[in-house]
């Protein structure tokens, strides 16, 4: 009978994405692991792979339509022996009304794995990007989904161009070279049916001489999750001074151990944060309309920033792990956010209690950050940095960090606020009561 290929819930949170290039055509065989085409979605890129070997007989969704709901069918299989005539009993008008996402896909014929996200990879001299490629016909050409956009607003056809990028795919540097070479044939006109809200040719020069560059999937999940939080959320800020001398002395010093891997100054806030979210465990809730949701764990999301966006991957258990442990784990978390492709997994980003955003690394005194829902609570945390203070009546010199804790006022109340700042600020300044 034939198979309805369904939009996959990537995450336990997702429900629509949008429909990326398609590298099979209607009438082409499929094989069990064969790459049918590209699902976008606000954090990344997935391929979908077909389970079953049968025959593309219907492409539902075309390519480049936006917000298709999960569980939306998108083409259709027909198993050996099946003549498409079955497609006219069928109803393939209007997509199926999203269903509650689930942390897995739809058992359909296909399942989705993460693509691989641009690389900042130069083209190496051996293989210019202006050279043509030798490809065997019909062959599928490798490209990130931002190459293939760059390339589409540049009229750049990608079979004209070698790929730097790990088994020769295509990447951002590689139409750059392109471009600057003065670039290739033009690429096909996309399909007529492909619902877009915005025109093709995105790279248009205002009369400002600005140019148009298209969302991305993250940047438009981004977008969409902040507005509704400044817009919803009564924010409430906090801001209280830390001094890291005494900190900064006990990491040297455990730093200096054999066989210690190197902490860092946020390994120390990870854990204070959940410490003193422990301590307050009022502020460790979210709002619903029905009800304020307690939660019973303590998972901290640190903000990680990536070339196209950024990503919040989560140490769950926080408060019952040792300083060690966190900075391995967040080590592991952020080396896999950033590797090409994305390896995190939804439920290692999709969740968390609290978030923690550092922009001290930058020379960032102080900043407001804006609520990541359904979460109640982010602390963002400035740069140490050498201030004259007031010790015992007397001026000194130490080493100061500014942090300022941003709150949802329906769940924390200003009190449980500045109590919850206040155990982070007690547990920074006296560090050797985290190792207790």
């Amino acid at each position: 009978m034939p198979v309805k290929i369904t939009m996959p819930a990537l995450s336990p949170t997702m429900e629509e994405g949008n429909m990326g290039q398609w590298f099979k055509k209607e009438g082409e065989a499929v094989a069990a692991g064969d790459i049918l085409a590209e699902i976008e979605t606000d954090k990344a890129t997935m391929e979908l792979e077909a389970i079953d070997e049968g025959t593309l007989a219907k492409i539902v969704v075309a390519k480049g339509t936006k917000n298709v709901p999960v569980n939306a069918i998108i083409a259709v299989v027909l198993e050996d022996g099946e003549d498409e005539s079955v497609l006219d009993d069928m109803d393939l008008s209007a997509p199926a009304p999203a269903a509650a996402p689930a942390p897995a896909p739809a058992a359909t014929a296909s399942k989705a794995i993460p693509a691989a996200r641009p690389e900042a990879q130069a083209p190496t001299p051996e293989a210019p990007a202006s050279a043509a490629p030798a490809r065997e016909a019909g062959e599928r050409i490798k490209a990130s989904p931002l190459a293939r956009r760059m390339a589409a607003q540049a009229g750049l056809d990608l079979a004209t161009i070698s790929g730097s990028g790990p088994s020769g795919r295509i990447v951002k540097a590689d139409i750059e070279a392109a471009v600057a070479s003065g670039g290739a044939a033009s690429a096909p006109a996309p399909s007529a049916a492909a619902k877009t809200p915005r025109p093709a040719a995105a790279a248009r020069a205002s009369r400002e001489g600005a140019a148009e560059i298209p969302h991305t999937p993250m940047r438009e999940g981004i977008a969409k999750r902040l507005l509704q939080s400044k817009q919803t959320v009564p924010h409430f800020y906090l801001t209280l001074d830390c001094t890291l001398d005494k900190l900064l002395a006990t990491r040297a010093e455990l730093n200096a151990k054999a066989g210690v891997d190197k902490l860092s100054v946020n390994d120390f806030i990870i854990r204070a944060v959940a410490l003193a979210l422990r301590n307050v465990p009022e502020a460790n809730a979210s709002w619903t309309d029905d009800a304020i949701l307690m939660h019973n764990s303590i998972d901290v999301s640190v903000a990680v920033a990536m070339e196209d966006g950024l990503i919040t991957p989560i140490i769950f258990d926080a408060d019952a792990k040792g300083l060690a442990q966190i900075s391995a784990e967040m080590k592991g978390l952020a080396a896999r956010a950033r590797a090409v492709p994305m390896e995190l997994k939804p439920n290692e980003y999709e969740g968390g209690t609290i978030s923690i955003s550092n922009l001290g690394m930058f020379g960032i005194r102080q900043f407001d950050a804006i609520i990541n829902p359904p979460q109640s609570c982010i602390l963002a945390v400035g740069a140490g940095e050498l201030r004259p203070v007031v010790t015992d009546g007397a001026l000194a010199i130490a080493t100061v960090m500014s942090c300022t804790l941003s709150s949802d006022h329906r769940v924390v109340d200003g009190a449980a606020g500045a109590r919850l700042l206040g155990a982070f600020k007690t547990l920074i300044e006296d560090p050797l009561a985290m190792l207790l």
